[in-house]
């Protein structure tokens, strides 16, 4: 199979995400999808791109989630090259960087 042919994506499943209506809920929700693991490294993931997009250097990061260097540095590629997702999050929720203040 050609790795540059992408499989459909199930629209269904960001549908019910997006029927959560509360932190709780969606909890659940992904307690339900996903194994303890997997939550543990999107968590992971997220912890990581916050403190990048606040400024923090990797060694920091590092001491702060216990993440891999090749995580934060895969998270950091995401926030420099990905969709943008991470940017939406992060101004609908108020997160700011250093080039905010």
């Amino acid at each position: 199979m050609n790795k540059h042919i992408k499989k459909p994506r199930n629209e269904e499943l960001y549908r019910a995400i997006l029927q959560m209506e509360t932190v709780e809920e969606c909890m659940r929700f992904f307690d339900d999808l996903c194994t303890v693991t997997e939550l543990q490294a999107m968590e992971q993931r997220y912890q990581v791109a916050v403190l990048l997009h606040q400024g923090l250097i990797y060694n920091d990061i590092l001491a702060q989630t216990g993440a891999s260097s090749a995580t934060i540095s895969r998270v950091n590629r995401s926030l420099q090259y990905g969709a943008d997702g991470y940017a939406v999050a992060f101004e609908r929720l108020g997160i700011t960087g250093p080039e905010d203040k």
